[in-house]
Formats: C-alpha cells, sequence, structure tokens
C-alpha cells in the first residue's frame, strides 16, 4: 500500500521518539506522531511524507494506552513546554532510562549498559511546579488583546495562559498582576515581525529555599512607563525581593539583552544547592529545577569520590554550581566556562561560601585547558575531571587534553545521552572505561534527561 499525504491511517503506537513522540509503522514506513503514548491505537493523518520515514497528526483515539493519564494543564498539547503530560510519570521515568541505555549501546558501544545502569532513573514524588525559573513572552493576538504564555512548540505562536503546572506557583499571580497593568496604561507589546512594541517578556526567578522572587521585565527600550505603578502592585507579592528591567533593542530571539536596571530591591535573589548558598541575577545560569539539581549533584560528587587531597577540573563550569559543591571535598578546584559574566558570578560565590580552594577562568575549555596544560605548573593535571558539557557533548581537543591530563576519574554530566555515548566511545578508544551511570529526570513531563556517568582508566 503506498501511503498518502493528507490521508488517514489507524496505527497502533509501538514505541516513543527522542522528544516523546509515539511511533508506529504503517506496512513498514517509520510513522512519527506527536501527543500519541506506547500503547494507543489512534487515527493518524499523514502530514509529512520522505523516502523512509512520515510524520502524522493525532486526529482521534480509537483505544488509548494503559499509560495515558489525563494531562494537569490544558494547554499542555498546544504549548512547547511539556511534550509528555499525557503519559503517566512511571513510564516517562522508564522511557528516559531506556533511552539512554539505547544510546550508550546503539552510540557508545557497550554491550550491555543495563548492567552498569543505576534502576530505576531518579524521578521526583511531585513532579509538577518544579521550575524556578519561567520566561513568558508578551504580544497581541489578531483581535489587539494582551497575551501572555508559553511559545507553542516549534513556533513563536504565543498560547495564552493563567496557569502553568510545571511553574513555580507564584508565578500566577506576578502573570496577572503584569497584564492587568499593560491593559491599564495601554502599553505597547513587541512584535517579532516588525521589531516594534516595547514590552517583550516577564523572566522570574523563585529561590525555592529561600523564598525569595525576582521579576525582570524585559522591554525594547530604555524605560518602562509608569513602572512606579507595577512596582507597588509587585512588592505586595510574599518574597518579592529584586524588580529590574532588561533592555534589549535587538531583533532577535535571544530574550535577554545584556543591560539590567534595578527598579526596586537587589540586583539578585540567594538561594542554596544543599548548603552552598548562590547569588542569582537575571543573566546568570542556573539550574532550573533546584530538587533535581541537588540529587544530580550528590551523585557527581558520589561518583567523584573525594577523599581531600584531589586536584579537580570542572569542564563548563557555568556559575560554580558543581565546582563549589565539589571544593568542599577536594583539595583544589579549577573552572572553565566561555561565559564572563557566569566566572564572575562563580567567584562571588565562591567569597559568598567562604570557599577558598576554587580557580575560574573564562574562555572556551576546549582552548583555555590545552593551554593551562602546555605551560604545566597549577592546574595543568586533574585527579578527577567533571564535564557538563552544552547539548552538543565536548569538542574533540578538549577530550584529547584531558586523556593526556590522565586523571584516575572522570564524571560526566550530560544533557543529552547522544553525544554523552559517542565521548564515551571517543574516551573508551583512549583507555577509559565506564563503571557507573545514573538517570536524573531534571526536565519532568519533556523528553529531556540528565545523565551522570562515572569513567575510570582500564587497568
Amino acid at each position: 500500500m503506498d501511503i498518502v499525504k493528507n490521508n488517514d491511517y489507524e496505527i497502533t503506537i509501538e514505541d516513543m521518539g527522542n522528544d516523546g513522540e509515539g511511533i508506529g509503522h504503517i506496512d513498514g514506513m517509520t510513522v512519527f506522531v506527536k501527543d500519541t503514548v506506547m500503547g494507543d491505537v489512534a487515527i493518524v493523518r499523514i502530514i509529512k511524507l520522505k523516502k523512509s520515514i512520515a510524520y502524522g497528526r493525532l486526529m482521534k483515539l480509537v483505544t488509548p494506552s494503559p499509560y495515558r493519564v489525563k494531562p494537569l494543564c490544558d494547554k499542555a498539547r498546544q504549548c512547547g513546554g511539556c511534550q509528555m503530560q499525557h503519559v503517566s510519570y512511571e513510564k516517562q521515568l522508564e522511557y528516559k532510562w531506556n533511552k539512554v541505555a539505547n544510546c550508550l549501546k546503539r552510540i557508545g558501544g557497550i554491550e550491555n549498559p543495563e548492567t552498569l545502569m543505576e534502576y530505576p532513573a531518579y524521578g521526583m514524588e511531585k513532579p509538577y511546579h518544579y521550575r524556578n525559573k519561567a520566561q513568558f513572552p508578551v504580544g497581541r493576538d489578531k483581535n489587539g488583546n494582551v497575551v501572555i504564555g508559553f511559545y507553542a512548540g516549534r513556533t513563536h505562536a504565543i498560547i495564552d495562559t493563567d496557569s502553568c503546572a510545571i511553574g513555580a506557583e507564584i508565578n500566577d499571580e506576578i502573570v496577572k498582576c503584569v497584564r492587568a497593568f499593560i491593559k491599564k496604561y495601554n502599553i505597547s507589546t513587541y512584535d517579532e515581525t516588525t521589531g516594534k512594541g516595547l514590552f517583550r517578556h516577564i523572566l522570574i526567578r523563585v529561590g525555592f529555599v529561600t523564598n525569595e522572587v525576582m521579576v525582570c521585565l524585559v522591554i525594547n527600550g530604555d524605560k518602562l512607563p509608569h513602572c512606579d505603578d507595577l512596582v507597588s502592585s509587585l512588592v505586595q507579592i510574599s518574597g518579592m525581593t529584586s524588580i529590574c528591567i532588561n533592555i534589549n533593542q535587538e531583533k532577535t530571539n535571544r530574550i535577554l539583552g545584556d543591560k539590567c536596571v534595578t527598579l526596586w530591591g537587589q540586583d539578585y535573589i540567594t538561594d542554596y544547592i544543599g548548603n552552598v548558598k548562590y547569588h542569582i541575577s537575571p543573566l546568570s545560569f542556573y539550574q532550573v529545577n533546584p530538587v533535581q539539581t541537588k540529587v544530580l549533584y550528590d551523585k557527581a560528587l558520589s561518583y567523584a569520590d573525594l577523599k581531600g587531597d584531589e586536584v579537580v577540573w570542572d569542564m563548563y563550569c557555568g556559575i560554580g554550581t558543581i565546582s563549589l559543591f565539589l571544593a568542599q571535598k577536594a583539595k583544589h578546584v579549577y573552572g572553565v566556562e566561555i561565559v564572563p559574566q557566569a566566572i564572575e558570578d562563580a567567584k562571588n560565590n565562591a567569597k559568598l561560601n567562604g570557599i577558598e580552594n576554587a580557580d575560574f577562568y573564562v574562555g572556551k575549555a576546549e582552548e583555555v585547558v590545552p593551554e593551562i596544560y602546555k605551560k604545566g605548573g597549577a592546574g595543568s593535571y586533574a585527579d578527577v575531571v567533571v564535564i557538563d558539557p552544552p547539548r552538543k557533548g565536548c569538542d574533540a581537543v578538549l577530550l584529547d587534553t584531558l586523556v593526556k591530563m590522565n586523571p584516575k576519574r572522570i564524571v560526566y554530566v550530560s544533557c543529552d545521552p547522544a553525544t554523552l555515548a559517542r565521548d564515551i566511545k571517543i574516551l573508551g578508544e583512549s583507555g577509559y572505561v565506564v563503571r557507573k551511570v545514573a538517570v536524573v529526570d531534571q526536565f519532568c513531563h519533556s523528553g529531556h534527561v540528565e545523565t551522570v556517568a562515572l569513567l575510570t582508566r582500564k587497568p
């Protein structure tokens, strides 16, 4: 049977893909279908046809999967933030564990990864309202009404919403306040097509331990009219600590500009991971799920197995979150990060915690570390290396230098199991072997997964 675009077919969903989409087959051809769950029998319309794969849209459920649940949020299907809210949480954890195992086997060349992996994945007791950071685009619908919410999946169309099931609950109150202000003074909202309009985004950060709240108003200009009125409303909200504007006058889809002006309170909020304290500014990188970050870092610390006399390198160190965690048990920690503001934050956070055995460098890890290694002296070797790279994984030059530094242990923290598996294979060819792997659900209800792997030198 030839598959025809725009025709409807009945499909049984047998598996789930990289982003949590369902996978079924029509006459041997693989079909990816968003919003379906393994076990669904569904009527699917083919919307895109390639040589060997097709993409379908769910039209009707014939028989729902036993793993299908009703999403907590009524916008879950439209919104790009939660691809898997319709999947039972136990099944989500199983899916993520299998996703890591499959990558280690298929890409990493590890024959039985299951024997190295801690089971099950580390999930949350309450996998809702876990995000300490939210960014709400602000715009207008075709009738000129104010819309504040999240982008629809793979688009920049704003889904208007009053509430979010994964964001901090206090966000709803803040968004309501800002919405009323924009309507009251008829503040113009940004239009991505023309580059005109003032109000672009609302950024909210919440300290889950301290309950401190930051509101950052992103504008396409250098001042916000009537902002005193908005500030006087926002300061009534419990925990309000910092209110600022961020100026972004570029025609770009980057959310934040480089300049922040504090309107009220501090320039930052404070929060803790374990007993390490952090100052978080609007531009700081900080893990969005503090509960699971603690799980992730505890696991990394346990794999690092520090006794107190080790020199540790933390590649891609951000604001020093992992570095400062490790510094409590290491002789000395070196961190490197490309973002200057992040290194500034890392140094300040070290001071804040009275940590004196940590040094931080600005630059690309693949340039800074080989340079220090070549020079010799302090920082040119490591007993333990921690790597927490972006989604694309590690640069080949960095992996090469890392192997030359000859650490006893490598702790690889990854947000993409495919690039983790690729880099593990490269390290394997240079004499390192995977000993343990833990899967941590950092982004509940999405297809993303965090993994920590321990590698040691082959005897």
